[in-house]
């Protein structure tokens, strides 16, 4: 729980850093998390890796190159292994493929103690690597016109978003994030005008649309 709440503040670069080297650490022991978006066909189109350690630029080319390195193979292997959370080698990998693509984590760790419980817990984080890794406000941007594309949804907006897409109502919402109905409210009307629509249902069919949640 400590892991999920501090995700909620997450909004920039330096906010998911942050996270991943403190509650995710806390939990799942690693020395470098690759986070990696994924097409429509599977193939890795982009990967980036967070770690605190200084790496060799040697290293890290090898790990992110998305058609030879060791994150493209892991993709692959883990979808022809059925796309599972499991440990391949030393590394810990799971992803979240949703319409049009996906995306993929992996974390080399420098040791597996409990890989079994190691992958339950990368699974029950998974909503949340996903969700806020693709919704940085500095790596992420709508593809739409208009005023509206000057800006990404926030991981807040995001948050109200999943939990509707759901079926929860505002007040049910509200209890889960700990603010009141009249805010989520406040986020659904911020999101109506950020997607362009002007319900809930429009606003849960674009944001699967843009792969910002999963099915």
């Amino acid at each position: 729980m400590h892991a999920i709440l501090g995700a909620h503040g997450i909004s920039v670069s330096s906010d998911f850093f942050l996270w991943s080297q403190g509650p995710l650490q806390a939990l799942l022991p690693h020395a470098i998390l690759v986070c990696a978006q994924l097409g429509a066909d599977g193939s890795v189109l982009r990967s980036e890796a967070w770690h605190s350690a200084v790496l060799d630029p040697v290293q890290l080319r090898d790990i992110n190159d998305t058609r030879d390195g060791q994150v493209a193979r892991l993709a692959q292997a883990w979808r022809a292994g059925g796309q599972k959370a499991v440990v391949i080698g030393q590394v810990l990998v799971h992803g979240n493929v949703v319409a049009g693509g996906g995306s993929f984590f992996a974390l080399f760790c420098t040791s597996l103690p409990d890989p079994a419980r190691q992958a339950y817990v990368l699974e029950l984080l998974l909503p949340y690597l996903h969700l806020h890794w693709l919704a940085l406000q500095d790596r992420v941007r709508l593809p739409m016109a208009g005023p509206a594309a000057s800006r990404a949804a926030s991981a807040r907006e995001l948050e109200v978003l999943h939990w509707v897409s759901i079926g929860k109502s505002n007040e049910e919402v509200g209890q889960i994030l700990g603010i009141s109905g009249g805010t989520v409210k406040s986020h659904l009307q911020r999101i109506y005008k950020l997607f362009g629509v002007s319900n809930r249902t429009q606003a849960v069919s674009r944001g699967l649309a843009l792969r910002l949640l999963s099915h």
